[in-house]
């Protein structure tokens, strides 16, 4: 059966109905006007109920700050990679012909040093030498890295260069705080057995670990010549009939002078 209201208008409105339809089972309809024809309910009006539902994502949070721009990433990549490939290269400004002429001043003054008649002028003889030497060495070493970045490029220590001369000079400090305290300049007087055999063994000992230590952020050769200077250190210390003259001539004179060569033919003077 089914119930109708009729408005003041005259309309018919539905205000609630239950039956069946076509024996498609029971209707119950809301608002909305509707006609009855036979066992068929026909709606004037139709409409669907929208129903709210949650959304499946959730909003996503927003980035705490912008990424970093392509440019910059690539100048940062780029970075690293010279930075790692200098960190692996080698230290090839050690100055052949510098080393030549380091060891021609050793050549000249252990005979010279030989011939003094007492320890305080030989001492003085070989100071000198060291500093002489230690100045050719050093101006090569200048004008090869010069040589190296041209004329209007920036000379920069590189990063094998900063490990080859961290690892070369603190063996040398030492050498000269041993020197000092052996030597004692408070006390007059220089014991004989000191310049015959203890400073020279001492001073290619510290100064073959000085270079091995610095050859291996280096190329072959220059380990290999820290090896003889040690040996020969090892010599004048420990064997009684070895000249400490000779062991230093042999080891700052020979040595110097034939890497030298070896390390200006192959890699640039």
């Amino acid at each position: 059966m089914w119930r109708t209201t009729q408005s003041p208008d005259g309309e018919d409105h539905a205000a609630e109905a239950t039956g069946k339809c076509g024996g498609l089972g029971t209707v119950k309809a809301g608002t909305g006007a509707t006609k009855v024809v036979g066992q068929r309910v026909l709606y004037n009006k139709k409409y669907l109920t929208m129903f709210a539902s949650p959304p499946i994502l959730s909003r996503m949070a927003a980035p705490t700050s912008d990424p970093p721009a392509l440019h910059d990433r690539a100048l940062q990549d780029l970075s690293f990679i010279r930075r790692t490939m200098e960190g692996a290269a080698s230290f090839t400004d050690v100055p052949g012909w510098g080393l030549v002429g380091v060891g021609a001043t050793a050549l000249v003054a252990a005979p010279l040093a030989n011939w003094q008649p007492n320890p305080e002028r030989w001492l003085t003889v070989w100071m000198v030498a060291a500093v002489v030497g230690a100045s050719i060495g050093g101006a090569a070493m200048y004008a090869k890295m010069r040589r190296r970045v041209g004329n209007g490029g920036t000379l920069m220590l590189s990063v094998p260069a900063r490990k080859f001369l961290f690892s070369f000079w603190p063996a040398i400090l030492v050498g000269a705080v041993l020197t000092f305290a052996l030597v004692d300049p408070y006390t007059p007087g220089i014991a004989p057995h000191l310049t015959a055999r203890v400073l020279p063994g001492l001073w290619l000992l510290l100064y073959g670990m000085g270079v091995t230590t610095a050859g291996t952020f280096s190329i072959r050769a220059v380990p290999l010549m820290g090896f003889g200077f040690i040996g020969l250190g090892m010599l004048a210390l420990f064997l009684p009939v070895a000249d400490g003259d000779l062991m230093m001539a042999l080891g700052f004179g020979v040595l110097h002078v034939g890497f030298g060569v070896r390390i200006a033919r192959r890699h640039g003077g």
